[in-house]
Order: C-alpha cells, then structure tokens, then sequence
C-alpha cells in the first residue's frame, strides 16, 4: 500500500508541475496551431524550447506514472479465488416500508393466514395508526 501512495504524491507533483509550466507557456495565437504571428517561430527561442520539453516530458511522465498506479492497483486489489457459493445462513434484514408493512420475507403463519382467508381480507392491525 506504501507504493501505491507514494507513487500517487509523485503523481499529483508530476501534474501540479505540468499544469504550471503550460500556464508559463507564452500564447502564440490561434489554437491548434491556427494562425499566430509569422515572426514568433523565427524569435529567440531559449525559454519557450525549454517550456516545451518540459512540457512533453511531464506530459510523458504522468501518462507512465498512471498506467503504473493502474497495475499497482490492479495488483493489489485483486482476489486469489473467486466464489461461487452463496453463503445462506445469512438472514436478511427486516426493514418497513414506507407504509410501515414489513418487506422481509412472509413467514409460514401468515402464508397460512392468508390462503385460509382467501388473501382478500386485510389482516388486522394491531398498533397500526394509519388504519382504520
């Protein structure tokens, strides 16, 4: 896990320092290379040349840095075995519904209840205070 952490802070350095550096980059008009002054690629070039490798170096070094947190990741996520049984002891929970009927399963006794009325009577509510 110290792996995976350490390489996500190099990782956020790597993408802080190459946001920064294509900010500094000075706008030479016309995105995508549209347009732009005739003169500007014939200009003393030193800054902007380095601004430029080290854009493609930092654009490189966060592409390299998250395909290998991606495997890190992978790696150390992933299960030996995968399941395939059900564990069935587990009940499952009982909660109300919005109308305060429970939505768990129905046990025998009401089943029975039930098909002995025939399923068109309402059963009795006892501490019910919707109904009437």
């Amino acid at each position: 896990m110290s792996l995976f952490i350490i390489l996500t802070v190099i990782q956020a350095i790597v993408a802080a320092a190459l946001v920064g550096v294509v900010l500094m980059q000075r706008s030479e008009g016309g995105g995508l290379g549209i347009g732009g002054n005739p003169s500007g690629a014939l200009g003393a070039r030193g800054a902007a040349d380095f601004l430029t490798r080290a854009t493609k170096w930092l654009a490189v070094a966060f592409v390299v840095l998250s395909i290998v947190l991606a495997a890190v990741a992978v790696s150390e996520s992933s299960v030996g075995e995968i399941a395939s049984d059900l564990d069935r002891d587990v009940a499952a929970p009982s909660t109300d519904d919005l109308l305060g009927e429970p939505s768990g399963p129905a046990s025998p006794d009401d089943l029975l209840a039930e098909s002995a009325t025939g399923g068109n009577e309402p059963a009795p509510a006892s501490d019910d205070p919707l109904a009437e």
